[in-house]
């Protein structure tokens, strides 16, 4: 390479790096991906690609029990926003914003059990490497649990044949990362960070802060088979380990 054109080379580089870096940091489009290829953790750290597929993944499909004939008891798929942290802060833990008003909403006051599922086919990884999104190459989680609403505390009452005491416990998914506050304060950073267009839905639609209770996770990210990470294991990779992986 002559001198004269090397100098622009470097220069070109240098873009490039900066245009990878630029879309992923803090002031950038929420739910935005880097331009560059993303690089997932290696295969054998099952927990560590669900953890780096949920943080990426700015939206699921959620499957419940339906509630409504004359499908009654059927399952029953819908698409929802979903966060589990801000930009470079990550808990594991989807995250929704719902109302009553929702039609899964509804079955799901009457079972809450349901599944989530989310693929980084929503990202640009598969399509930049060639995968189709139903490709386990296109690695995808499904989370099986349930869906319960966000609260900081619950107040459980004890009686007695002489007392009667009450006592306050906090509720959390127990691994819930939890900063400068409640958990429904960390739900609305995480889900308005990444989706600010909530901020201004409907007030009078009864919106409240949900998270999905995770009892397993279910990842193809390889051939071989699906695999399994329990909830202890999948909340006890430490999010700052995976950043190493992240664009």
């Amino acid at each position: 390479m002559s001198a004269v054109s090397r100098p622009g080379a470097a220069l070109l580089l240098w873009l490039l790096w900066m245009s990878c870096v630029s879309s992923r940091v803090p002031g950038s489009v929420p739910g935005s991906v880097s331009r560059c290829r993303l690089q997932i953790p290696p295969h054998d750290q099952v927990a560590r690609v669900a953890r780096f597929v949920a943080h990426l993944c700015d939206w699921a499909t959620l499957a419940t029990v339906s509630s409504r004939a004359p499908v009654k008891g059927q399952p029953f798929s819908n698409v929802f926003s979903i966060s589990d942290g801000t930009e470079h802060q990550s808990s594991g833990t989807p995250f929704m914003y719902l109302t009553p008003m929702e039609i899964s909403v509804q079955d799901l006051e009457v079972n809450p059990v349901s599944s989530m599922s989310m693929s980084l086919a929503q990202t640009s990884y598969c399509r930049d490497s060639g995968f189709d999104p139903q490709s386990p190459l296109c690695a995808h989680v499904i989370f099986s649990g349930a869906v319960v609403q966000v609260c900081t505390t619950t107040t459980t009452t004890t009686t007695t044949t002489t007392t009667t005491s009450t006592t306050t416990a906090t509720t959390s998914n127990t691994l819930i990362l939890l900063v400068n506050g409640s958990e429904a304060d960390f739900a609305k950073k995480a889900l308005f960070s990444r989706h600010p267009e909530m901020m201004d839905w409907p007030q009078d639609h009864g919106w409240f802060f949900a998270k999905f209770n995770i009892s397993l996770v279910w990842v193809l990210d390889y051939f071989g088979g699906v695999k399994t990470v329990s909830p202890e294991e999948y909340f006890s990779v430490t999010p700052e380990a995976n950043r190493q992986y992240w664009p």
